[in-house]
């Protein structure tokens, strides 16, 4: 049958549904801000290396311009991923980690980076 799924349901007797075609709005939003270029290299390095300063980041994520590295992380402040913490002092200081919601996502990255290594290799 196309675009069909046969499931049993408890009866143990066949359950025709249709095949949902629309992504999940939720799944959509969280791969349209992680997708976005360079935000996922600067998840990466917060996940890997803990809090940074930015020219920490600069320096973990080369080829990465000050502008797109200010905006990423305004981005991912705002969106609750990462959180921003300002030491007053003479220079101020400021750090930037992930948050509570970013740390979920170590293990999605993890993942993700390990199944890039294995595809990557596969292709050379």
């Amino acid at each position: 049958m196309t675009g069909t799924t046969v499931n049993l349901d408890p009866a143990g007797s066949p359950a025709v549904k249709p095949e949902s075609t629309e992504v999940c709005p939720h799944f959509h939003a969280a791969i349209e801000l992680i997708g976005k270029r360079w935000s996922g290299a600067i998840i990466w390095a917060l996940s890997e290396e803990g809090p940074m300063r930015f020219a920490e980041l600069k320096r973990a994520i080369p080829g990465l311009s000050d502008r797109l590295l200010s905006q990423r992380l305004r981005e991912l402040e705002s969106s609750g991923l990462m959180d921003r913490t300002v030491e007053e002092g003479q220079p101020v200081k400021v750090t930037y980690a992930l948050a509570e919601k970013g740390q979920t996502l170590r293990p999605a990255i993890q993942a993700l980076r390990s199944w890039a290594c294995d595809w990557q290799s596969d292709s050379l």
